[in-house]
């Protein structure tokens, strides 16, 4: 299999960029993408040149570090999935594939495809956890929790936090992952006393960081990997008016 892959290239944040084209040979249909660009990689190498720079970690769906636009869509051109559950298969022989970072104010470009997604850990840092002491871990069943409430949360904690919803939304918004956030602890027992303070803190910052403002135009819900829901983001903006008013 043969393919072009047309690549961003960026030294750094303050750098300007450029597409440069990649003829690569020798793929098959059932390599990964990430594992596409291990063998473009290593013919740079052979040929002198500097290797692109991604993101990755597990390699499994589950860390939400190898997000990169492919031919304008976030994650490739399927639903539901992250960039190293494509696989070359999704693509023909001959294609030219053009991959680039996310584009973000918030998510500055450190180096080719890699972006800096720091802003989602100081968004979690202003209310993403519980504080109260429970000392050691407790039994799972200490405190009974209705199936249809679990089911809420695990839903929402399934965020991965790969910022595909910032990628895909024309205004650059947060909302999507900050409300997953916020709604799964929230939504439990143990999260229920500083609902008021974690809604409007986290939100705060999410302003701060620069993200923009949601229009519901539902784009993150169909590039999200986890398949979050946008209702979550009216739960939130229902909380963080309740907190404005009780809060």
């Amino acid at each position: 299999m043969k393919v072009t892959f047309r690549i961003w290239r960026q030294e750094n944040s303050k750098s300007k960029g450029r597409f440069k084209e990649y003829e690569t040979e020798g793929l098959n249909e059932d390599m990964s993408f990430l594992e596409a660009l291990d063998h473009l990689n290593e013919q740079l190498v052979l040929q002198g040149e500097e290797v692109i720079a991604f993101e990755y970690d597990c390699r499994e769906g589950i860390c939400g570090q190898c997000g990169v636009f492919i031919d304008g869509r976030a994650h490739g051109p399927h639903r539901n999935i992250t960039t190293c559950q494509l696989h070359m298969r999704s693509f023909k022989d001959g294609d030219v594939i053009t991959v680039e970072p996310w584009r973000a104010t918030a998510f500055p470009v450190l180096k080719d495809l890699v972006v800096d997604r720091s802003a989602f850990d100081r968004i979690i840092e202003q209310g993403g956890f519980i504080t109260a002491k429970t000392g050691t871990a407790p039994e799972a069943n200490a405190i009974p929790i209705g199936k249809e409430i679990a089911d809420k949360a695990m839903d929402a904690a399934a965020c991965i936090g790969c910022g595909a919803c910032v990628a895909a939304c024309k205004n650059a918004s947060a909302m999507l992952f900050t409300s997953a956030k916020i709604n799964h602890l929230n939504a439990l027992p143990q999260g229920k006393p500083e609902a008021y303070s974690r809604t409007k803190d986290m939100v705060a910052q999410m302003s701060l960081e620069g993200f923009g403002n949601c229009s519901f135009t539902g784009a993150c819900e169909v590039e999200c990997p986890e398949g979050i829901s946008i209702s979550n983001i009216s739960e939130m903006n229902s909380w963080f008016l309740k907190a404005k008013l009780f809060g």
